[in-house]
Order: structure tokens, then C-alpha cells, then sequence
């Protein structure tokens, strides 16, 4: 299993700066990671590192944006030149009982770009039972791949909602995994991405005890 390819190195924080995109990227370069950088950072990000995956958010942190907001979002983002888009879904649409603005909302951003994107349902802010709408609205609005947590609310990735959104679609497990072992616990229930800030860390570690089989 190839882990570095398969995790999002993230640099999101509100005092991100270009140093620290590109110390990212000079990371994800370096352990063959992919990278995930604030959308003002898309245009440095792939000029600087044309060969990576680059990834970046849409609707960030809250998916509260207008729907309009979050396609003009996405399509900037692409012009940018960015490979993979994270979009916020609106938790709070869900939470109100409102599941066909909470499709639409993810489906009018979805089909606003040719590109793969991952819906981010802020897994532990739901019930169970919220959990599995959120997944089965999300596939039913086309999402490539379902995203646990932005890790800019309470809690992140747990074993157990990787295990209950893997069956819907494809996990990215993002959210508080900052070693190999609670992300080889993220692979193991089923996720086959994970977003960390701590990239570089998962992926020497992984290395240390496998030796990189």
C-alpha cells in the first residue's frame, strides 16, 4: 500500500501564509503526498508544485455559504488550477429536516466543475441516523468522495463514522489523526484518504514500520 499517495497533506489554518504552503508542498514533494491549501493559495500552490495533487476547500469551515457562493467558489478554484475539491456540506440544512436543499446544495456544486470532489459532512456534529442521511444525500448528489470532519469543530475522524460512511461512498478520514497508528486504525475501517496536518509525521512513521512496503 502506497500511504503517502494516499494522504492530503493540510496546511488550512486562518494565518496560513505562502511560507507555510510551500513548506507544505516542499512535504508533499518530498513523501510523494498529495496537498490541501486554502483556495487564495491554489495559483502558488500548482505553480509551485505542478507534478502534486493539489486540493483546496470550498464553503470553508461551515458550508454556510449560498449556494451561488460555493459554484463560483469551485469554478474559481479550478481556474486556479487546483485537482480535487473539499466542499463543506450545510449541516445545519440537515439538522433542520431540509434534505433537498441539503442535496441541491451539494449537487449544484458538484456538477459546476469536472473535477473530483469530496463532501465534508462534519460527521461529529450528527446523530447516527444524521450521519447515514448525510451520506445517502451526498452519494445521491454524485459526491466522489465523503470527508469526516474540516477538524474546525468539535471532534474529528473515529473509527466508527469511517465504518458507517464507507458504506455509502468512498471515506476520506480528516479530522485529529496525527500519527501512522490512528491512521492505519482510519485505513483499517475503510477510509482510503486521509487529511492530516501532520502528513510528513504519518508518512515517515508509516515508513519506520514497514519500511515503506
Amino acid at each position: 500500500m502506497d500511504v503517502p499517495a494516499r494522504i492530503d497533506h493540510t496546511v488550512l489554518g486562518p494565518t496560513t501564509t505562502d511560507e507555510a504552503v510551500l513548506s507544505c508542498l516542499d512535504e508533499a514533494i518530498e513523501h510523494g503526498m498529495n496537498a490541501c491549501v486554502p483556495p487564495c493559495h491554489v495559483d502558488l500552490a500548482t505553480n509551485y508544485a505542478p507534478d502534486t495533487t493539489v486540493a483546496t476547500v470550498v464553503g470553508f469551515p461551515h458550508g454556510q455559504h449560498e449556494t451561488g457562493v460555493k459554484v463560483a467558489e469551485a469554478e474559481q478554484a479550478r481556474t486556479d488550477g487546483a485537482d480535487e475539491l473539499d466542499v463543506v456540506a450545510n449541516a445545519g440544512l440537515l439538522k433542520a429536516g431540509a434534505d433537498d436543499a441539503y442535496r441541491r446544495d451539494i449537487a449544484e456544486t458538484v456538477a459546476a466543475v469536472s473535477a473530483p470532489v469530496k463532501v465534508i459532512v462534519e460527521a461529529p456534529l450528527l446523530t447516527d441516523a444524521e450521519l447515514d442521511r448525510a451520506c445517502e444525500l451526498a452519494a445521491d448528489a454524485d459526491a466522489d468522495i465523503l470527508k469526516t470532519a474540516t477538524g474546525f469543530a468539535d471532534g474529528g475522524a473515529t473509527v466508527s463514522a469511517v465504518e458507517r460512511m464507507a458504506a455509502h461512498r468512498p471515506v476520506k478520514a480528516s479530522g485529529g489523526i496525527g500519527s501512522w497508528e490512528r491512521a492505519e486504525a482510519m485505513f483499517d475501517a475503510g477510509a482510503e484518504r486521509i487529511g492530516a496536518s501532520s502528513g510528513a509525521t504519518i508518512a515517515r512513521e508509516w515508513r519506520e514500520a514497514t519500511d515503506g512496503v
